[in-house]
Order: structure tokens, then sequence, then C-alpha cells
């Protein structure tokens, strides 16, 4: 039997999905819960094979906080996120915070059934959306970490007029603007651009500021 514990705020849907799970031959509900605080209490004291796991009850991210505290003590439990909202950045918000799966509410029930019997048994059935959606954001990670590298040899190799160039220039600063705050000509500021460029590899200053704020390293400057 897979024993799952129900964590949805909505009643009637809770009641719903516990009677549809009920009636399986391979399933039981081994408790529910409205809030996250309590389906961690429940999953603290009720053993269990599988959560679903509304992400929006008390808050709007309070299933994801309560997976994220349930994984930390018992990292081999499944939790597959249900949620109204299908955007790409809940379900990488959620897909982080360990699910194995990823529901939308009111999906045929058949659906439903076989998404946990996949979970339960190991293999998670991922929607082809969401296994493109990890695939590009684990393309868009490795991308930027190589690039991370690259940056802080970059940044290493900046002066201390640079370094404040590119504080400027994060400022939204044109190159007048610059060379009038610096009280430099501005063919001064124009040549400490192209060593600039030429550190970061770039061939505008507008993909030096790009890449400052995609890897979301500002601060450094």
């Amino acid at each position: 039997m897979i024993r799952i514990l129900v964590a949805e705020d909505f009643g009637l849907l809770r009641e719903d999905l516990c009677d549809t799970l009920d009636q399986q031959e391979d399933m039981e509900v081994a408790g529910s819960a409205a809030t996250g605080r309590e389906i961690e209490e429940l999953a603290r004291s009720t053993p269990f094979d599988l959560i679903l796991m509304d992400i929006e009850m008390e808050t709007t991210t309070a299933g994801i906080r309560a997976a994220e505290r349930i994984l930390e003590h018992k990292p081999e439990a499944k939790v597959i996120f249900l949620t109204a909202h299908e955007t790409d950045n809940m379900i990488l918000t959620s897909m982080g915070a360990g699910a194995v799966d990823y529901i939308v509410k009111g999906c045929d029930e058949g659906e439903l059934l076989r998404h946990i019997r996949e979970a339960a048994a190991g293999r998670a059935a991922l929607d082809d959306r969401v296994q493109s959606l990890l695939m590009k954001e684990y393309t868009r990670l490795r991308r930027s970490e190589r690039s991370l590298l690259f940056f802080i040899t970059a940044v290493s190799q900046l002066t201390t007029a640079e370094r404040e160039l590119v504080r400027l220039l994060l400022g939204g600063k044109k190159i007048r603007e610059i060379a009038a705050k610096r009280c430099v000509e501005v063919v001064t500021v124009k040549t400490q651009i192209k060593s600039l460029l030429r550190k970061f590899g770039c061939t505008r200053t507008r993909e030096i500021v790009d890449l400052i704020q995609e890897l979301d390293v500002a601060h450094l400057f």
C-alpha cells in the first residue's frame, strides 16, 4: 500500500482527494492537514510514503517551506506538489525544494493517480513541459557557473578606475556623464571602456552590465 499524507487548505478539495485515494486498492490516506505547520507535525508522527502537498495554504509558499523542513529530517520522503499556478517560476521553486513531481489542480483523476504510482515507484512522471523547463534551467546554471569563473578572473584584473567605471555603468550613466562626474575627457573614458571590454570579452558595455546583473554580483562594485 502507498501511504499518503494530504496537505490542502480547501476543505472540500481535501476531502475529495482523500476519498479518491482511499478508493484505490493500492493506496491509503495516512492523514490530512490544512496548513504547512500541520503537515510538518503529521510527517513527524505518522509513517508515510508520499505527501500530496498544496503549495499555497496559510501563505503563498507554505507548502514549499513545509516540504523543505520535512525533507531536512526525512530526505527519503517523496513530495508531489499540488497547485493552481503553473508558472515557470513556481515550477522551478517547487522542484528546487526537493519535490519529485508537480501536478496542477483539476487534472484528470487518472492522471493524478498515475503520477502518484510512478512517484511511489521511484519513477517521477514529470510532464514534457516541466522536463523541458528543468533542462533549460540546468543549462542556464551550468552556463552561469562558467560565466562566473570567467567573471571572477576578469574582475581580479580591473584597476580601481575601471571598477569605478563599472559602478557608474551599472548606475545607468552615459559616457559624457561619466567623464563629467570624474572630471576627465570623454576620450579618456572611451579608452578605459575599451580596456574594460577587452578584459570582459565583450563588444558593448551593455553586455557587461547584463552579465553582472545575470550573475547577481553588482555588490562587488
